[in-house]
């Protein structure tokens, strides 16, 4: 599958993209190659294969869930203009 010059150009001018004209040409050859790979790999047959998530097929390993720091909200808040019940009070913005 090929990409005309017209197609390149209303893609650059939605993305808001200036090309000089050897550009246009460059990205017109390089499109058009990316495109042709793309119809090679529909054309590859997939009939009976299961997707995968991961091509490994490895499971994550994970680390324990542990608390690993200290409790330092009052150290924090102790510096705060204002706290309350454990929370920082700001000025409201939005009424």
């Amino acid at each position: 599958m090929s990409i005309s010059r017209d197609k390149i150009e209303q893609v650059a001018w939605l993305a808001r993209i200036q090309l000089e004209d050897s550009e246009k040409e460059a990205l017109e050859g390089k499109l058009s190659d990316i495109l042709g790979m793309v119809d090679q790999l529909q054309a590859a047959d997939t009939d009976g294969i299961t997707p995968m998530a991961h091509p490994l097929d490895a499971t994550q390993r994970l680390r324990p869930d542990e608390v690993t720091e200290t409790n330092k909200r009052e150290r924090f808040q102790a510096v705060a203009p204002e706290t309350q019940d454990g929370l920082y009070l700001v000025p409201r913005v939005v009424e």
